[in-house]
């Protein structure tokens, strides 16, 4: 039997992810400034809108709503419109907030979500609840407690967060939250003879398969485009002259910041 998906409505990631998010599920997509997180995940909240009849709640820690609007409407996307018609909230809050409301029964995100029949929710970005805790188990258990609480209304989560290597590897300590979400992309910046690229790869999929590869992708005027893979060149993104495109890149996303010889 086929496990049911939520397609993100971005052609080529649901290729990559055999169709789409597991429901109910936390997905958390990472990268540096300007590489696309909110763009991907206000896509995903459209497709659901417009395609699937899925009404969907963007929450957000450092934006107000109208900048919201104005960058949905560079893409013709009316999230004014939807709101009117009871399909959408974006609502501005902060994480202290959010984390207390989701512990509790018929809070203010919950009577949204049973207001409109929400079944999608972004969260941009997951970065701010770094200031609710210094320690990273803490860190970790109070992340752990907030996704529950949006599994708990049944919503399939798109959780954006700053990575702040622009090129290269992860810093130490940033893939913690991979163990608690259900699934993780990575958005970068990689650099290919004195060119900077976008390359996009789903790291995990809890519970299914998922496509391997590095691809390419573009922000358009229509959103994120996910293109071919990357392959069969030489590269110098790594500084090891000798190593693929594809290598390379899976040097920039897997490796450690232990450092290399």
């Amino acid at each position: 039997m086929d496990t049911q998906r939520i397609p993100t409505g971005i052609a080529g990631l649901d290729e990559m992810l055999f169709g789409g998010w597991l429901p109910r599920s936390a997905n958390l997509v990472e990268g540096a400034p300007g590489t696309g997180k909110s763009t991907l995940g206000m896509q995903f909240i459209q497709h659901g809108i417009t395609v699937c009849e899925e009404p969907g709640l963007i929450l957000t820690f450092e934006e107000f709503p109208q900048q919201y609007y104005r960058d949905a409407a560079n893409f013709g996307w009316d999230f004014i419109d939807y709101e009117e018609a009871g399909m959408l909230r974006v609502i501005m809050t902060s994480p202290e907030v959010t984390h207390a409301d989701l512990r509790q029964i018929n809070g203010r995100i919950e009577r949204y979500v049973d207001e409109i029949g929400a079944q999608r929710i972004l969260i941009d970005s997951l970065s701010h609840f770094e200031r609710m805790a210094r320690d990273p188990v803490e860190l970790r258990q109070v992340t752990y407690q907030f996704i529950n609480g949006l599994k708990r209304l049944g919503l399939t989560a798109v959780l954006t967060r700053e990575n702040a290597a622009l090129l290269g590897e992860t810093p130490e300590g940033e893939e913690d939250l991979a163990f608690v979400v259900d699934s993780y992309t990575l958005l970068r910046y990689v650099e290919i003879q004195g060119a900077v690229h976008k390359a996009l790869l789903v790291l995990k999929l809890r519970g299914s398969d998922h496509e391997k590869d590095i691809r390419q992708y573009a922000i358009t005027p229509r959103g994120i485009d996910v293109r071919t893979r990357f392959e069969g060149t030489r590269g110098i993104m790594s500084g090891t002259p000798t190593m693929t495109h594809t290598e390379a890149f899976a040097a920039a996303f897997l490796s450690s910041s232990k450092g290399s010889d």
